[in-house]
């Protein structure tokens, strides 16, 4: 057991790892040149070459992103290219904020997700079944930014019960916080549960042809306590793993959802920072989500070990 979770963890760190490399020569390779986006086209070429200098791109790449990389692991996260400002000054406040709306969504989301797909899979082929297929489907279906829009113009608009934009700023008071985050929470609520429930589901229903389960049938037991006492614990894994892609996704994908709402979270952060160019913002922005991601998918492969017994069985040599 010991050895399947250290093995996973250093698997996502070398994921980790790997997507840092990615990350730092992806923004290498766009093109333009940064000097010029920063300066103008006003700079001479004295001062690009001097600012060219100063941001170390006259040195070899791989140099570039050792620096950046030993930098990084000591909390150093650089500074910002128009303001020059601390990158991870500026980052903390707007990290919690995205974590404050993705922790939001996720009360909402997951009951009411691993809820109804339990009850779709109980009611396989009835009208509760059809009616959240038929919703799940149109859920999905819909752009994220799309379902903003229409949520601002119900409720932000024709109706005024909640604020167009969702400005947070710290002191600001919890109730008032939630009040205000409410559209953008309703928003990735929407998306990330029909996903969840769709997989719930297929994870039961999958469980239920299986032939333990079908010896439960044979005995007479209820459709509800078959799926509740034997198909639920063996499909607890492959739920916690979708649970868990889904959080990532409400950290990671946030980004369309804060730009439309002008949520001040990490997304729209990044958003600004592409717009300027600002390099190494993007870069640690780009980090964050990768760190987020990779450690909610490790966790979740972990949990997966520990509720499925047959995860933790060593293979025997032949």
């Amino acid at each position: 057991m010991t050895r399947l979770v250290a093995t996973r963890a250093v698997l996502g760190l070398l994921t980790l790892l790997a997507v840092s490399a990615l990350i730092f020569f992806c923004t290498q390779i766009l093109p333009g040149d940064v000097a010029s986006a920063v300066l103008g086209q006003q700079a001479t070429p004295e001062a690009l070459k001097a600012f060219r200098a100063e941001l170390g791109l006259d040195k070899p790449a791989y140099l570039r992103y050792l620096a950046w990389l030993w930098g990084v692991l000591h909390g150093n996260l650089g500074h910002s290219l128009t303001n020059g400002r601390d990158i991870l000054a500026d980052l903390a406040p707007r990290f919690e904020n995205t974590i404050f709306l993705a922790v939001y969504s996720a009360v909402i989301a997951v009951p009411i997700a691993v809820g109804l797909g339990i009850l779709s899979a109980i009611r396989e082929g009835r009208p509760v079944d059809r009616i959240a297929n038929v919703a799940t489907v149109f859920a999905i279906s819909v752009p994220e930014f799309f379902v903003g829009y229409l949520l601002i113009i119900a409720f932000a608009i024709k109706n005024p019960w909640f604020p167009s934009l969702a400005t947070v700023y710290p002191g600001m008071g919890f109730g008032e916080r939630l009040y205000v985050a409410t559209l953008p929470a309703v928003t990735l609520t929407m998306v990330v549960t029909a996903h969840m429930l769709r997989m719930t589901r297929n994870s039961v229903l999958s469980i239920m042809s299986t032939p333990y389960v079908e010896m439960a049938f044979l005995k007479g037991l209820a459709r509800s306590r078959v799926v509740v006492r034997h198909a639920l614990p063996n499909a607890a894994g492959p739920i916690v793993s979708v649970v868990a892609l889904n959080l990532a996704y409400l950290v990671v994908g946030v980004v369309v959802v804060e730009n439309v709402f002008v949520y001040p979270g990490v997304g729209q952060y990044m958003v600004d920072a592409v717009a300027k160019r600002d390099v190494p913002v993007v870069q640690a922005c780009g980090l964050v989500f990768a760190a987020v991601f990779v450690t909610l998918n490790t966790i979740a492969d972990i949990v997966a070990i520990m509720a499925n017994p047959r995860l933790r069985r060593r293979t025997v040599p032949a």
